[in-house]
């Protein structure tokens, strides 16, 4: 059984690239939306990078909680995700609707990529400064960059409603976009059954590594 203390030291080490990371990723969609037309997020306020707007309960609270603990318990690393409330888009006010939905999903995963950038180059800057990989910043920075990886990668799935959804619809010829739209539903449940059966992982590596060899022309 893991400490009390040790379980509160891994919830501090997470809970600021976490919290970035959900935060920085839909402010993008809402100030892209708005770029291209759409000020929905904006008058609903989540054009913000105030973290309180975005947190959702149960993806960016309970859920990354509930596999920290998962994570402690079976001795492996925690390999984190979630999500917050997801931004309004109200795709019929963008000049170009099919066009401009790609855009506006991209923003979120090249969001989490820019971050997975900063936390990288802050890995540099405290080593140059004298911490030691040991150190609280160092491992946050760590932290940072493979959170924002994963949701990066996650969100580039293909699969509605995720942000890879949006952009294969956006990409696909109407009739086609039209049929793919019809899975939207079981998205959610598709996307449980893919990490349930331990699936996930594997169908996410390829964006890791892609996102990993970007990272690493930075350090």
């Amino acid at each position: 059984m893991f400490g009390l203390d040790n379980l509160i030291q891994t919830i501090v080490l997470f809970a600021l690239p976490v919290v970035f990371a959900i935060t920085l990723h839909e402010a993008a969609h809402g100030y892209v939306a708005r770029m291209f037309g759409d000020p929905t997020a904006t008058m609903a306020g989540r054009v913000t990078l105030n973290p309180i707007k975005h947190i959702d309960p149960v993806g960016t609270i309970a859920v990354p909680l509930g596999i920290l603990m998962m994570a402690k318990l079976a001795g492996a690393p925690p390999l984190l995700f979630g999500w917050a409330k997801p931004v309004p888009v109200d795709f019929g006010r963008l000049r170009n609707p099919r066009r401009d939905m790609m855009w506006v999903a991209l923003a979120g995963p090249a969001a989490n990529l820019f971050m997975a950038i900063c936390w990288a180059m802050s890995l540099r800057l405290f080593l140059e400064a004298g911490l030691g990989r040991e150190s609280f910043w160092f491992q946050m920075a760590a932290v940072g960059v493979q959170i924002n990886l994963v949701l990066m990668a996650l969100n580039l799935l293909p699969l509605l409603p995720l942000d890879g959804g949006r952009i294969l619809y956006s990409l696909l010829p109407r009739q086609l976009a039209l049929q793919y739209g019809r899975l939207e539903p079981y998205g959610l449940m598709i996307l449980i059954v893919l990490l349930l059966t331990g699936s996930l992982w594997t169908l996410l590596e390829p964006f890791m590594a892609v996102g990993r060899w970007i990272v690493r022309l930075f350090l």
